[in-house]
């Protein structure tokens, strides 16, 4: 008995502990989120592109010198285009005339080309809100959420189907808002990987649920048992 009194104490401060540790990582998230905003990859923000058909493969390597010269400190998104890839894309914060002429100069020396300054514009992305990228994902998120809600609660109903419900709608909610509090708080980027991880981090919260519960079931049925 004190043996397991000692594990249930342990246990008991470990929990709080845990609780304690989400709950600055959730306020420091908040308050980073209302302070500084989310940070977002140059594709969904402010940022000016530029296409240039090279009309010969590349390295991406090769292109990445010439941009840090030109853009020296500014992040540099490099994509190549065209069936061929012979073409290629490159978007940073901002591209001045002065810088556009320049990287065209590097770039026909580099390639021995002569593409001229004239026949390439220089293109504004318009920042998209944060709200836009999830938009498509809300209903389909929900549906699956219910669905999920739902099974859990009439597979583990001998253990409480309220309880069931109620605690892992709160484990779900409180991994995703972990998750954005993380991203806020490193000043990650968010990209094409954003959603992605966040459907990682759902089934992971499921899974740990599910061992969990049922854990729990097992014991509810050697004590009925």
């Amino acid at each position: 008995m004190p043996l397991e009194r000692m594990r249930l104490k342990m246990k008991q401060k470990s929990t709080k502990i845990i609780i304690v540790l989400i709950a600055i990582i959730l306020i420091a998230g908040i308050v980073m989120t209302f302070t500084k905003g989310l940070k977002f990859n140059l594709n969904y923000a402010n940022s000016k592109k530029i296409e240039i058909n090279i009309g010969k493969e590349f390295e991406e390597k090769d292109i990445k010198e010439i941009t840090n010269e030109v853009f020296e400190k500014q992040p540099v998104l490099i994509q190549a285009i065209e069936v061929y890839k012979d073409a290629v894309s490159i978007t940073t914060t901002d591209i001045t005339e002065e810088q556009k002429n320049n990287l065209i100069t590097k770039i026909n020396e580099k390639y021995d080309k002569e593409i001229s300054a004239d026949d390439v514009t220089i293109e504004e992305n318009a920042n998209i809100r944060g709200r836009d990228i999830i938009k498509p994902y809300i209903i389909p998120s929900a549906i699956t959420t219910v669905i999920v809600l739902a099974y859990l609660a009439i597979r583990y109903y001998k253990i409480n189907s309220l309880k069931v419900t109620a605690k892992s709608f709160i484990t779900i909610v409180v991994a995703q808002l972990l998750l954005l509090s993380i991203i806020a708080i490193t000043r990650m980027p968010i990209g094409l990987w954003t959603m992605p991880t966040v459907l990682a981090i759902f089934i992971i919260s499921i899974y740990m649920i599910t061992t969990k519960f049922d854990k729990d079931l097992e014991e509810k049925t050697k004590e009925d048992n």
